[in-house]
């Protein structure tokens, strides 16, 4: 395992610039070197979110930021994010109904593709730990957010890498919202520098589901999120 002058282990930080990742970086970098990769994906807050991941990188201290930009989402279609074709949703009034049914928003599994990269990075980089910040609970339902998908996507690694030794870990997937905001402002997360907001790129709606998910987690961990919204 390939290690840094101060002898802390290499990790690899899937960086989107959205909320959770921006904790899981903080949590990463206490106890490891980080390399960070961010993903360009056609997604409507490209640039914005490529900014925030960026400044993430920059204020937890990642040793590389590795931009990567890929297409093929924006060709295939199929998602609000990518196909201007398709409209970003407001969330529903009844908040216990977000996260029921996969929502237009969902990327066809764009997490294999964004893992995929990031393991075969940390093979370069002898780095044995993948980090993303995937969230089950209090979510939007994602197919590729469940526990069950990770459990499966390291059996892949160990199958499919020189020395199958490399793990994706999700520090947050349990978590509820609420309790990673907190998490966050114990380690000192850089919050205001992060994006989650699907439309937005200089205020977040405040209506999207993901704008929705985050003012509730950090009103109910007591706290005030940082960034600008067109409604809040």
């Amino acid at each position: 395992m390939a290690k840094s002058e101060a002898g802390r282990p290499r990790a690899v930080v899937c960086l989107s610039g959205g909320m959770d990742s921006c904790v899981c970086a903080a949590l990463a970098a206490r106890d490891y070197e980080v390399f960070a990769v961010h993903f360009s994906y056609g997604q409507r807050t490209e640039a914005r979110e490529l900014h925030s991941a960026q400044e993430i990188a920059r204020l937890v201290g990642v040793r590389e930021l590795l931009h990567l930009k890929i297409d093929l989402f924006r060709r295939i279609g199929g998602s609000a994010l990518t196909d201007h074709a398709i409209a970003v949703p407001t969330a529903s009034e009844n908040e216990a109904e977000i996260g029921t049914e996969v929502p237009v928003t969902y990327v066809p599994f764009r997490n294999a593709h964004f893992l995929s990269a990031a393991v075969s990075w940390a093979e370069v980089l002898e780095a044995k730990t993948v980090f993303i910040g995937a969230v089950e609970q209090d979510s939007s339902g994602y197919p590729d957010c469940r526990p069950a998908y990770y459990e499966a996507f390291n059996q892949l690694i160990k199958m499919g890498t020189k020395d199958g030794e490399i793990r994706v870990v999700t520090p947050l997937i349990q978590m509820r919202k609420s309790e990673i905001v907190r998490l966050g402002v114990e380690l000192g997360a850089p919050f205001h520098v992060s994006w989650s907001c699907y439309s937005g790129e200089t205020e977040a709606c405040g209506v999207c589901e993901s704008c929705v998910l985050r003012l509730r987690a950090f009103r109910d961990a007591g706290a005030t999120d940082p960034i600008p919204y067109a409604v809040a």
